[in-house]
């Protein structure tokens, strides 16, 4: 699956769900700096890419990186509200208040 979506992407298929799909692989896969260049770019190609967005939160809050964490669930709760993401919305708030402990 890897190779099929690294393939597509170097021929030029460069979409935020192929960055998402990509960057999930990856941070399941045990490699999350990997995995959250993908995830950032999937929400550079699609700001309103709430999963894109919560995922990212969640991979930077495992690593530690909670400044980072704190920005980006930031903005994708913005984003989930905005579009009416319930499910999204709520996800990320209980990641936000792991980093307020």
């Amino acid at each position: 699956m890897r190779e099929r979506l690294e393939a597509a992407l170097a021929a030029g298929q460069d979409t935020a769900l192929l960055r998402f799909t990509l960057g999930d692989l990856l941070v399941r896969e045990g490699e999350p700096d990997a995995g959250c260049a993908h995830l950032r770019r999937a929400v550079e190609l699609d700001p309103d890419y709430s999963a894109a967005w919560k995922l990212l939160g969640r991979t930077q809050l495992k690593a530690g990186d909670d400044a980072a964490a704190r920005e980006t669930l930031s903005r994708g709760l913005d984003v989930a509200r905005r579009r009416g993401d319930r499910q999204a919305e709520r996800e990320m708030q209980v990641f936000l208040k792991r980093l307020e402990r």
